[in-house]
């Protein structure tokens, strides 16, 4: 990851004097969010399990940018740490989160017969689980304004081959968690979405890893999109005051 680039906030910083938490927001899409969310004016708390070193570059580079930043380490597939990570991430930042971005999340693929009973819970309990409870907690603490971001994939649109049942349950949930948390918490002012990413060039699924071609070829655009193509979705989001219950497909065309 690249944390030098864009190290200049704009101008005009649209989430300046807002707190921001990033579940998984280490490395991939959870870093570039975090890092654009600090651009764009807000101090960000981001989780990780793993990858201490990598969290602490990226709140490096969000306090480059003269943000507070802070990571934090949680296991969202432990109930008391997906949700305890909100009052933690409040406490370092001095309050809210205004925003909190559901990122963090397991990909287990593989044929239905070979999935474990242990697959099912862990899966579920990080996917599903952890990114109710955190939205719970954020919640309680929200005011008119707040914003609840979740990241699902584009195989609840279209799941292209075999393999993808549990994570496709998984994610499928969120969409439904999504649309009840707008109906619920739109009287308050406070919105939620969903967002769906396609084929990322991460770590986890790089654009020139051994899949990466099939991957492409299912997509109209025919490549790759990029952390920050995501991230720029999320920002967006973290802004708009007229946008809840919606899914925004990040994914090049993977669904049409």
């Amino acid at each position: 990851m690249n944390t030098n680039a864009n190290t200049c906030a704009p101008a005009t910083a649209p989430l300046t004097g807002r707190t921001a938490l990033v579940t998984g927001g280490s490395r991939g899409i959870g870093a570039a969010t975090a890092l654009r969310l600090a651009r764009e004016g807000a101090d960000v708390a981001l989780t990780y399990l793993n990858g201490e070193d990598a969290a602490e570059d990226v709140v490096r580079a969000a306090r480059s940018l003269g943000r507070r930043a802070v990571a934090l380490r949680a296991d969202s597939a432990d109930a008391e740490e997906a949700a305890g990570a909100v009052e933690r991430a409040a406490t370092a930042l001095g309050g809210g989160p205004d925003l909190l971005v559901n990122n963090v999340g397991l990909g287990l693929l593989g044929p239905l017969e070979s999935l474990s009973l242990a697959d099912v819970d862990r899966l579920l309990a990080v996917n599903v689980r952890g990114v109710f409870l955190a939205s719970q907690a954020a919640a309680a603490r929200m005011t008119e304004g707040g914003r609840i971001i979740t990241v699902g994939t584009c195989m609840t649109q279209r799941v292209p081959g075999p393999g993808g049942t549990l994570y496709a349950t998984s994610k499928a949930a969120l969409i439904g968690l999504t649309k009840a948390l707008a109906r619920e918490l739109g009287p308050r002012g406070i919105t939620a979405n969903i967002v769906h990413p396609g084929p990322i060039d991460t770590d986890m699924n790089p654009a020139d890893g051994p899949y990466a071609d099939g991957q492409a070829a299912m997509t109209a655009l025919g490549r790759f999109g990029t952390a920050d193509e995501v991230a720029a979705t999320v920002a967006y989001l973290a802004s708009a005051s007229y946008v809840t219950g919606a899914e925004f497909a990040v994914d090049g065309g993977h669904a049409a």
